[in-house]
């Protein structure tokens, strides 16, 4: 799956931990330039951040990603996740990540949604998280039960505030775990996804929707401006909280959202577990692997084509969110 990749510049190593590829922000799809040191300012920095990779998808890989870091979370730390939507199947489930967050000692956290459907009450939500699983693993909170929190945003395209949820600010770090997937707005959802919409109130989710017009009721901003809002909203979040690592579960990759309630089935094989401290990095990544793809990529390739998909990481880089370009390096 990778040989694309490695055939464009990477190197492999037959060491247990090795450098795949190398991708550098000037090719959307072939390496060609080096670095180390992974910091979410990597851009600005000019260094190269990177981003792990597990072939397998389960308790053991993705403890195996997030060890390879090398940093760890402290304090009250929240694990941010989606709770899926019901009648979807294709979320993260609570076997997968529940060792993990154990370890952490951490507090799964989400925020309601803006759509209507089973998540967009605080009462509905809480049930369930209970019936997927997740209050069985750890605490829960929906961190907008109690409102919104505004955080400015500098230099945006768009928002001059996000609004996250109120408990936000109880947080001294986040795990955000992400289910990479397609989706019928922004072409994909990963990383940038879940800090941005996923930790927005159910009023900044509307926000950011609308690309700064509206904070009550629905309205639909053209795709570029969305995308440039989500950046925004990246901007913000991970100003006010850099301590933060996130890691991306390639699984169950259909064109549609866990906020589907009835998601197409995935074509494509599942592909495994990449984490990284750069959410740009780490979406670009996954972003690259479902084009390197053998198999049956297409209608996810088309989905992402379709909303102009990677207009998100380009945003988020220029914002200093982090960086496009990045090494994979297998591990496990």
């Amino acid at each position: 799956m990778l040989a694309d990749l490695v055939a464009c510049g990477g190197q492999t190593s037959s060491s247990e931990s090795s450098s795949q590829a190398v991708r550098s922000d000037s090719d959307t799809s072939t390496p060609s330039s080096e670095g180390s040191s992974p910091t979410p300012s990597s851009a600005a920095q000019g260094t190269v951040p990177t981003v792990y990779f597990a072939r397998a998808v389960n308790p053991d890989a993705l403890q195996a990603v997030f060890s390879a870091i090398g940093t760890g979370l402290s304090g009250n730390v929240g694990a941010k996740l989606s709770t899926g939507e019901p009648g979807g199947n294709h979320y993260l489930k609570a076997d997968l990540i529940s060792g993990l967050v154990k370890g952490l000692g951490a507090t799964i956290v989400e925020c309601n949604t803006a759509y209507g459907g089973g998540r967009s009450s605080t009462e509905a939500h809480y049930q369930v998280a209970e019936d997927h699983g997740f209050t069985g693993i750890a605490s829960f909170q929906i961190m907008d039960e109690d409102g919104s929190l505004p955080l400015p945003v500098d230099g945006g395209f768009h928002l001059g505030e996000d609004l996250v949820g109120a408990h936000f600010s109880d947080y001294d770090s986040f795990l955000v775990l992400s289910h990479f997937k397609g989706h019928q707005m922004a072409g994909f959802g990963g990383a940038l996804k879940n800090i941005s919409i996923g930790m927005a109130s159910r009023e900044g989710k509307l926000l950011i929707h609308s690309a700064g017009e509206n904070r009550t009721s629905w309205q639909s901003a053209a795709t570029p401006d969305f995308l440039e809002s989500m950046a925004d909203a990246c901007q913000a979040v991970l100003a006010a909280q850099p301590n933060m690592l996130f890691v991306n579960v390639m699984n169950n990759l259909s064109v549609d959202c866990d906020c589907d309630s009835n998601p197409a089935p995935p074509k494509m094989a599942d592909v495994g577990i990449l984490a990284s401290v750069d959410p740009v990095a780490l979406d670009q990544a996954c972003v690259d692997l479902v084009y390197a793809s053998d198999d049956d990529s297409a209608d996810l390739i088309a989905c992402i084509e379709s909303r102009d998909g990677q207009h998100v990481l380009e945003a988020a880089e220029a914002l200093g969110v982090g960086s496009r370009a990045y090494e994979l390096v297998e591990v496990g």
